[in-house]
């Protein structure tokens, strides 16, 4: 039979890949805390690894294991573990492959919240350079003998800096350094993230994946093409079984089983029903972010739009190839000084004020004062973030309503 498109699958992964019982077309929410085994030798084969099961939810249920079928399988990865959240994604991520004296190279334009655990990761002796991503020869160069990982986000949040993702892949593979790709702004509709050689994919399932406002859960891939038997950071305990999951069982056991970040039954459930309608709310919220973006562009209370999809940013045509000429839904743009920014955000009323991203609603937000605040001035200052940024997250409204209502706000500034 020929294989579905990906819009299909999306629809039909739950009963395609995991073939719920009774014919439902989605597995059923699992909520018992604990298995029971007939046999104990069937418990202690499932505790050593030995075999496939459940022993406890903390580490694994029906629920989140059909979730990671689906995930894993659209990435076309190997293996997947969920968390409660996408910071639990990537510090169970982190804190499971890493250790005192390891060096690592990060992006400098990390989300806010990223950013401050790499900030909390350095205090335990972890050694982390911060470099332009958009540029490979900037990655080379932070390289040393310590190096185990480098990591990146797709796109930037929230000044749209797209990292230089195939050549940065093409040097991890030729140093065999990890490479970790968190492509939460560029799910599996918009990037083959195999194609540009990552290794590992965080996601935070709240935003896109789900998409609705409605449920809180991240995801760690193994993408299935590094080579564990040279990470010198496995721990014997976990090279019993074949290499290949040698990176996935050390981070569900200390990552997941240890740290406890784990994703509810009922938000798995949520997330693979928000799946189903991925690509299209993908693409119209790419289709509004770029008339919105144009619309921001030739308004003279605007200093400046940052989008991908616009032709004079500095890494437009890379975009254009990576990501299919989908641009994202993200976008952010400098007022003028001599607007108030407070006074323009409180007249928009189909826009929302709000801290998230990546919902079914467009929202909007000042970002040095809420989600950069922490961050303080100076590093706001290197990762590009001036005092007048606003952050926009399209979503998926009749793009007409949302450049009027931004249309109203300006004339009432």
């Amino acid at each position: 039979m020929k294989k579905l498109k990906l819009a299909s699958r999306l629809v039909h992964a739950d009963r395609k890949i995991n073939k719920p019982q009774h014919g439902a077309v989605h597995e059923a929410t699992n909520n018992s805390v604990l298995f029971e085994f007939d046999d104990v030798a069937d418990l202690e084969a499932v505790f050593q690894g030995e075999k496939p099961g459940h022993v406890y939810s903390r580490s694994s249920s029906n629920s989140a294991v059909a979730l990671q079928n689906i995930l894993s399988e659209l990435e076309g990865g190997v293996g997947a573990a969920t968390f409660s959240t996408g910071m639990a994604a990537i510090s169970a991520l982190m804190f499971s492959l890493l250790k005192a004296g390891d060096h690592i190279v990060v992006s400098t334009y990390l989300f806010g919240n990223t950013r401050s655990f790499f900030d909390s990761l350095a205090r335990f002796a972890i050694d982390i350079s911060y470099v332009d991503v958009s540029d490979v020869s900037n990655v080379k160069s932070a390289l040393n003998e310590n190096t185990k990982m480098v990591f990146s986000e797709t796109i930037a949040n929230p000044g749209t800096q797209v990292a230089d993702l195939s050549a940065i892949g093409d040097l991890c593979e030729s140093q065999n350094l990890l490479f970790v790709l968190d492509n939460t702004m560029t799910p599996s509709v918009m990037l083959d993230a195999a194609s540009v050689k990552a290794n590992m994919l965080t996601t935070s399932l709240t935003k896109y994946i789900a998409g609705h406002g409605n449920v809180l859960g991240g995801v760690v891939v193994d993408m299935g093409n590094f080579d564990w038997t040279t990470f010198e950071n496995i721990l014997e305990v976990y090279k019993s079984a074949d290499p290949a999951v040698w990176g996935m069982t050390q981070i569900r056991k200390k990552g997941l089983r240890d740290m406890g970040a784990t994703l509810a039954p009922q938000s798995a459930h949520l997330v693979s029903i928000g799946l189903e309608t991925l690509q299209m709310r993908m693409q119209k919220t790419c289709e509004n972010g770029l008339a919105v973006a144009e619309f921001l562009s030739k308004q003279a209370q605007v200093q400046k739009v940052f989008y991908p999809g616009l032709a004079e940013h500095p890494q437009h045509e890379r975009a254009a190839h990576l990501f299919n000429d989908q641009f994202g839904g993200i976008l952010s743009f400098e007022l003028q000084s001599n607007i108030d920014m407070r006074a323009f955000l409180n007249h928009l009323n189909t826009i929302i004020t709000a801290t998230h991203l990546g919902d079914t609603r467009t929202l909007i937000l000042p970002v040095a004062s809420t989600i950069f605040f922490e961050n303080g001035a100076k590093q706001r200052e290197e990762m590009g973030i001036s005092d007048t940024l606003v952050r926009m997250s399209i979503g998926i409204e009749d793009a007409e309503d949302l450049i009027e209502d931004l249309k109203l706000a300006f004339e009432r500034v």
